[in-house]
């Protein structure tokens, strides 16, 4: 990058958005490039002035600036997005960084302030207003929640479920698996536990939901629905 900061402005506020091209322009180290009105035409001249820093309200007619700033990262990551608006609400900001947004301003900022950040983007810092950078890092330092893991099923497993939804009993599992009937019990034990199912008639939507057998096939017969395995 040469030492002269190019910017692009996107706000629907064409006074505002051109007297800061003013502003900026008059400084010997930036100079704005391209000015957009709304979100899409900022994705859309980014891409075809490919600036260092985007300055951009969120607020915007069509493309909002969440989105916006989401497709420029996503597509140029060397072009750093700076929102600057008047929204001090914490899903707009939260939702603008997780779209790869390097700065949150406010438009009350002081010139100096938001000179100072559009030099400490372009260097590859972050930039957040003092106002509500206690909040964001309270909303990123909160443990996610924890998910659970899909278990994973022994082929053997899976062919008992196929069975089951088609309606056999444990013994005619077994029969046509080659193995013992408590085999098959057993086994259908430890699925209904890490699968957390009742009976086998859950077993058997549950079979069909997930692909292992085809719908429209018997459910199976509704022995066993106080949670056991037996047939």
């Amino acid at each position: 990058m040469s030492d002269l900061i190019r910017v692009l402005l996107a706000d629907d506020h064409n006074v505002l958005r051109q007297g800061m091209a003013q502003v900026l322009d008059m400084q010997s180290d930036v100079q704005v490039v391209a000015q957009a009105d709304n979100g899409a035409e900022a994705v859309r001249l980014a891409a075809k002035h490919q600036p260092d820093i985007v300055l951009m309200d969120i607020n915007m007619p069509g493309m909002d600036g969440v989105e916006a700033a989401r497709r420029i990262t996503a597509n140029f990551p060397e072009t750093g997005v700076i929102i600057l608006t008047m929204y001090r609400r914490d899903d707009y900001v939260f939702e603008a960084i997780k779209a790869g947004a390097n700065g949150y301003l406010l438009k009350e900022v002081e010139l100096e302030e938001l000179l100072d950040a559009i030099r400490a983007v372009a260097r590859g810092e972050a930039v957040i207003d003092s106002a509500i950078a206690s909040r964001v890092l309270a909303e990123f330092r909160r443990p996610e929640p924890a998910v659970e893991e899909e278990p994973d099923l022994a082929e053997r497993d899976i062919e008992i479920l196929r069975l089951l939804a088609q309606g056999l009993s444990n013994q005619d599992i077994a029969d046509q698996l080659f193995i013992a009937e408590k085999t098959v019990r057993n086994r259908l034990s430890g699925i209904f536990r890490r699968l957390h199912l009742e009976n086998r008639t859950q077993a058997a939507l549950y079979a069909i939901q997930e692909g292992i057998a085809e719908p429209g096939l018997p459910a199976g017969n509704e022995e066993g629905g106080d949670g056991e395995a037996n047939s």
